[in-house]
């Protein structure tokens, strides 16, 4: 198993690089040149410098000096600038936003933290619920909570992510006044410490909710539907036919049957839950990547864009390297060896 580990670890980093070249291909096409640009203001500011040496001063200055092969190895890190110096990705540097003049790193900072902690929080507390929901709703498959179970999905997995961040808005913000519309921290409170992170989990509090509600329908539907192929399993009629009680049954045998298929629908869907907390972010005013990410991308400030493109790229490839993993773990007949 450790020696497999290892060469999906390689094979990670390979296809890592591959990706990041033709996401580093994709966004040098966009036609934006902000060697030109910042040229262009200096020139603009003063009638009396030469375009052609502020272009080339800018181009050196960006590393936009060379061709592309080049360009994507300063970009990494791999490659020296004009002066001889080492600065992209494996040096810590993401590169300069045009739109705010300052490092990406910084710009993302704050956003990502934002992110990382809405999702995570909202994962956490849709597999308290689906996981136990899907499972009750197997083994009282046919009876009239399962089915009251099935029609509340199939509700819930219906409707628009934003369709319900609108009626969850009238009915907890408007209706009932316990949540904030929208935004970050209460207007006109300047809090602090451990004050100002419960205000802050008090405006994320309806955002929580209302991704949680979107995950239940169709997490609690997978886990239903993996748990009862699991139910029918002949091990599971073996071990029943010892006249083991049937709680044991399901927790000890059919649970860990089930956990095969649901470990890659969860892997996959965590990793998409990041790309649709985006419309979420900006119908609550959240400052996420998904905001940062939609004005980047309006005003090509491709830096940006390419910094939150690699983070989904290295998500999902660790989300399939998880997998992997975690299938040998739950099931030793397919754990590898060699």
């Amino acid at each position: 198993m450790s020696r497999y580990i290892l060469k999906r670890i390689l094979y990670l980093f390979m296809l890592l690089l591959l990706l990041s070249f033709l996401i580093f291909v994709v966004y040098n096409l966009i036609p934006v040149d902000k060697a030109a640009d910042m040229a262009m203001q200096e020139i603009a500011a003063n009638k009396n410098l030469n375009y052609a040496e502020r272009y080339l001063y800018w181009q050196r200055r960006y590393g936009l000096d060379g061709n592309l092969i080049v360009r994507y190895f300063r970009w990494l890190g791999l490659a020296s600038f004009y002066d001889g110096s080492y600065n992209g990705l494996l040096q810590g540097n993401l590169g300069t936003s045009v739109a705010y003049g300052k490092p990406v790193a910084e710009i993302i900072k704050e956003p990502l933290l934002n992110t990382v902690f809405l999702n995570l929080f909202a994962t956490l507390l849709a597999f308290v619920i689906t996981i136990p929901l899907g499972v009750f709703c197997a083994t009282k498959r046919g009876s009239k909570r399962d089915t009251a179970v099935q029609i509340g999905t199939i509700v819930g997995y219906s409707m628009p992510a934003f369709i319900i961040a609108i009626l969850f808005i009238w009915l907890f913000s408007i209706k009932l006044g316990w949540f904030p519309v929208s935004g970050m921290a209460s207007v006109g409170k300047d809090y602090t410490g451990f004050r100002a992170f419960l205000d802050r989990l008090y405006h994320f509090a309806l955002p929580l909710i209302v991704m949680t509600f979107c995950s239940l329908g169709g997490m609690t539907r997978y886990v239903r539907a993996s748990m009862i192929d699991a139910l029918h399993m002949d091990c599971i009629r073996t071990a029943r036919a010892k006249g083991l009680r049937e709680r044991l049954v399901v927790r000890t045998h059919a649970w860990r049957n089930a956990l095969i298929p649901i470990v890659s629908i969860v892997v996959g869907w965590l990793i998409g839950i990041f790309s649709g907390s985006i419309m979420i972010e900006n119908i609550f005013g959240i400052n996420g990547i998904g905001k940062v990410y939609f004005d980047a991308l309006t005003a090509n400030d491709n830096e940006i864009a390419l910094a939150m493109q690699m983070f989904y790229i290295f998500l999902a490839l660790i989300g399939n390297l998880l997998t992997d993993i975690a299938y040998g773990l739950i099931d030793p007949r397919i754990r590898v060896n060699r």
